[in-house]
């Protein structure tokens, strides 16, 4: 039986409500949103060290190099990276990774959290986890509650046995929906209710038990999804057919509420779920509140404003405000949102709104993440669009070709190894090649620094889908 404890990642949501910085194709968890470190990577470096195993990311097909590409920038290696066929909420998820361990160990534990949860003090909260080992390897399920600090709306809560005593691990006595604004004030009077973190402790063994007695409908699917897997240059594609077919439900209301084996670890540290704008603009204040309110970055600049969140994203534009209140405004290369300090729940309506008018601003950047690198779009006009490409060492692009454009590429820095046809051809900075519609080819980077070119396209459709592949070390479709 092994102590360590495997840590079970869940990296799968959109984040809507930090829009315009997180959208679907790049969401929340991967960015950059308060400090050096993505929230992804400050999550697994939290749940790393001698006490926990390599983790298990569950994600989804499109992630699954971002996911790759951040664990390896911090220099952690994954347990597994299981790629969900479909998003079917956290419950299949769950009893994923627990059929995933149990036959090597079913009393191994697994920690499920959350990757886009800010949390300071990494050594606290491993306290609190060791604390709530014992309990889970006696067979409770054990969820970890934040003590509140305010009377908020936009959370779940976890109401504590009242007969219980003061100590670190206290039974549950139910979850409890988001409240109204009043019925949180009476709730935090009370001071015997927690947020609901949604991280969960217990034994592989356990959780399975639990699923056959309360959510038996999970069972065969997920068993069969596991068992049709198919192992995909490192990462694991779980079978599309049965996980499909499951409901679609979160462990809460699957597992959780019906279960009488539950217990509590109160987590009195810092603790944020970057829920809204609201949320970044409080943690940007929780260690030195900011004079006014104001919070700003180097990009912005705040005159005569209170409690305001000021948010450039790029380097070259500067954002003013002058006699704000309550207001945050964040902006992006291709979009800006202007909002009251008190509606940041309501940025999810923005993203609804943008894609009933076909705006591609609501769920893409401009810079498109790709296995190879990255590339992002500089001009689009009728019939010709430029592209910056920023291809990583001993990357390649697929062998492809187009139906209706040719392309001209110009080497920015670097090298590139060109495949046109049956001609192969090594260009260097300042050089430049055509590729004439139709004609078969690819492009990669031999060298040991990113290789950047401009793109120049033109024809009568300029789509990404305008895409035929040959061949593709990444094994895209």
């Amino acid at each position: 039986m092994s102590e360590k404890i495997t840590p079970v990642l869940m990296a799968g949501g959109s984040g809507t409500r930090l829009w315009p910085v997180s959208r679907k194709s790049f969401p929340k968890q991967f960015a950059h949103l308060t400090g050096d470190e993505t929230l992804f990577q400050a999550s697994a470096r939290r749940l790393s060290g001698a006490d926990f195993a390599a983790p298990i990311v569950m994600t989804n097909a499109d992630f699954r190099f971002i996911v790759a590409e951040q664990l390896d920038q911090i220099g952690q290696e994954p347990g597994a990276i299981v790629i969900e066929p479909s998003g079917r909420n956290t419950a299949p998820a769950i009893l994923a990774a627990a059929l995933m361990v149990v036959q090597d160990d079913p009393d191994r534990l697994l920690l499920v959290a959350p990757s886009d949860h800010v949390i300071p003090d990494a050594q606290a909260f491993r306290a609190a986890v060791k604390a709530g080992s014992g309990p889970a390897r006696a067979g409770k399920i054990v969820t970890f509650g934040i003590t509140p600090d305010r009377p908020e709306t936009g959370y779940g809560y976890l109401e504590l046995d009242g007969d219980a005593g003061t100590g670190a691990v206290r039974p549950l006595k139910r979850f409890v929906e988001k409240p109204d604004a009043g019925r949180a004030a009476e709730m935090l009077e009370a001071g015997d209710f927690l947020w609901n973190a949604g991280i969960f402790l217990f034994s592989a063994a356990t959780m399975i038990a639990a699923f056959r007695d309360h959510a038996p409908q999970y069972l065969d699917g997920v068993e069969a999804a596991l068992a049709e897997a198919k192992t995909d240059l490192g990462f694991l594609r779980l079978s599309p057919q049965p996980w499909n077919a499951l409901p679609d439900e979160s462990i809460d209301y699957a597992v959780m509420e019906k279960a009488d084996n539950l217990a509590v670890v109160r987590f009195d540290g810092r603790w944020s779920d970057l829920g809204g704008w609201d949320a970044v603009w409080r943690e940007a204040q929780a260690d030195r509140p900011a004079e006014r309110g104001v919070v700003t970055d180097v990009h912005s600049t705040a005159i005569d404003c209170d409690n305001v969140l000021i948010r450039s994203e790029q380097d070259d534009m500067q954002i003013v405000g002058i006699g704000l209140r309550d207001v945050m405004v964040v902006a992006t290369n291709d979009a800006v949102l202007v909002a009251d300090m008190n509606r940041a729940q309501d940025v999810r309506q923005a993203v609804t709104a943008l894609k009933g008018r076909g705006a591609k601003q609501a769920e893409a950047f401009r810079r498109d993440h790709r296995p190879w690198g990255w590339f992002e779009t500089l001009a689009l006009a009728d019939r010709f669009q430029v592209k910056r490409i920023v291809v990583k060492p001993g990357a390649a692009l697929s062998l492809q070709s187009h139906h209706h454009r040719a392309e001209h590429w110009v080497v920015v820095s670097g090298t590139a190894r060109v495949t046109v046809n049956d001609s192969v051809t090594l260009v260097t900075e300042n050089q430049s090649i055509y590729v004439p519609l139709g004609a078969v080819h690819r492009m990669e980077n031999p060298g040991k620094v990113p290789m950047v070119l401009i793109e120049v396209q033109t024809g009568s459709y300029l789509g990404e889908d305008d895409i035929i592949r040959y061949e593709d070390v990444y094994a895209r479709d």
